[in-house]
């Protein structure tokens, strides 16, 4: 499996004091936008899809997201946001998380965006 004809998630640094703010274009055909509302029923508790796998490649110092025939490279603040997606914490617990980590970041408006998108490619239920 190789990363060559994956985009990946662009890259958004992220320091203890800096915000995160999780952008995916690996789905260039998305219509959804940071300024789009995601798509996520209430009470909804996101977690990996059951085929999809979250790794971290040490040569690389790179967190990908394993799919079937496919890898995408997460940058920034994908992986973190997508750790916390176990299947037992709701949307506004995760972002609960994120906010005391990150006191400040625009994580309310940021978090379900993204993981909107990712449940509409389908690799979070």
């Amino acid at each position: 499996m190789t990363t060559a004809d994956t985009p990946p998630v662009p890259d958004t640094p992220l320091a203890p004091d800096t915000p995160p703010a999780p952008d995916s274009s690996s789905a260039p055909d998305s219509s959804l936008t940071p300024d789009t509302p995601s798509p996520v029923p209430a009470g909804w508790r996101p977690a990996l899809a059951p085929a999809v796998s979250l790794r971290h490649d040490r040569v690389r110092d790179a967190d990908l997201l394993v799919l079937p025939e496919r890898v995408v490279v997460l940058r920034g603040s994908a992986a973190r946001i997508l750790r916390l997606c176990d299947g037992d914490r709701d949307l506004e617990a995760i972002v609960a998380e994120l906010m005391s980590r990150f006191p400040g970041a625009p994580v309310a408006e940021d978090v379900p965006a993204f993981l909107g998108r990712m449940r509409t490619e389908g690799w979070v239920r």
